[in-house]
């Protein structure tokens, strides 16, 4: 008898994970001289002629990379997926709202973070994150929460009412440039009791050239990827549209 894994892995090798590009760096660039170079419109549409499939954007309330305007300046353009991560807080549901992108995905960042290094505890934060799903939904915008690689959390994340999980994907990064790929197997279980409770899968953090094609291919059922540092910095060797081009060929594989 051909085992249930093994038909979701046959199954997941006939789709196309979608690869959405954070552009958080290029604001970085940007606000690093005050001016307007490099400009962020302009990178996301040449990103997406490019073959991306998405674009993501990740506004803190400091402002210190995207600013809250560039949410509405990138509406107009993205004509593919449009992602915005933030932290739910007032300010941030009320940018989502107005903006209406694709995706909102819900990070539990503290103000002071330099990057997001945790997920949500969906079992604690129950009531918070079932009311501020509530809301996106009502206006049609599709939900997403980050999580870490728990069962337990996929559980409470059915329970709040997401559409989406994404995999919080530092420790298996870590682990992976360390020779370890049984580092895998949190994100697969995670993954295969997604799609179990009908919770679409999506994932990001520190993927890269390195590790991407592996991980795609072990992940049944995976969405989405959204991938900006490391896509970045690859790109000031290899060049932004050949660097697009090869994680679209790797997501392929």
């Amino acid at each position: 008898m051909v085992s249930l894994y093994f038909c979701v892995q046959l199954k997941n090798k006939a789709m196309t994970t979608k690869l959405s590009v954070n552009i958080n760096k290029i604001a970085t660039l940007r606000n690093s001289r005050g001016g307007d170079v490099p400009n962020l419109v302009a990178f996301a549409k040449d990103v997406q002629r490019y073959g991306a499939e998405g674009i993501t954007i990740h506004p803190r309330p400091d402002e210190r990379h995207i600013r809250y305007q560039d949410a509405r300046d990138l509406k107009p353009i993205v004509y593919t997926e449009y992602n915005i991560e933030g932290n739910p807080i007032r300010k941030f549901i009320d940018l989502v709202l107005e903006v209406q992108p694709t995706q909102v995905t819900l990070v539990p960042d503290a103000v002071d973070a330099i990057t997001s290094n945790a997920g949500w505890d969906t079992i604690k934060n129950k009531d918070f994150l079932t009311e501020v799903i509530d809301e996106f939904k009502t206006h049609g915008i599709r939900t997403s929460i980050f999580v870490d690689p728990v069962v337990e959390m996929i559980d409470g994340a059915k329970k709040v009412g997401t559409d989406r999980i994404e995999l919080y994907t530092e420790e298996f990064a870590h682990q992976y440039s360390l020779g370890n790929k049984k580092a895998i197997q949190p994100y697969i279980d995670c993954a295969v009791r997604a799609n179990e409770l009908g919770i679409g899968v999506n994932a990001g953090h520190d993927l890269s050239l390195d590790n991407i094609q592996f991980f795609a291919r072990e992940i049944p059922e995976l969405l989405e990827v959204s991938i900006g540092h490391a896509l970045i910095a690859e790109s000031l060797y290899l060049g932004i549209e050949n660097v697009v081009n090869m994680y679209l060929n790797k997501l392929k594989q």
